[in-house]
């Protein structure tokens, strides 16, 4: 654990030990949530939250979405097919 000074213009400096640890870059945003224990500094997610159907649309997939069942029986299928190539 480190200590950090407040500045008069209000910022704070994040010691480089805890900025590489998190892979903190120049540039990175941070969301910063006030608890009665303190402060939490959270990174700010990049993307908004989504959902299958448009995440689809950058797949080129056209239909409906599959479901996770189906989804499972393809994926055993195809390691079934590769296993049996291999022996």
């Amino acid at each position: 654990m480190g200590t950090t000074t407040l500045s008069s213009k209000g910022q704070v400096i994040i010691p480089k030990s805890i900025r590489d640890s998190h892979h903190w870059l120049p540039g990175t945003e941070f969301v910063i949530e006030e608890t009665a224990e303190g402060i939490i500094l959270k990174t700010a997610k990049p993307f908004q939250a989504t959902d299958v159907e448009k995440g689809l649309g950058c797949t080129g997939y056209v239909g409906s979405a599959h479901s996770v069942e189906e989804m499972d029986e393809a994926v055993a299928a195809r390691i079934a097919r590769d296993w049996s190539r291999e022996r």
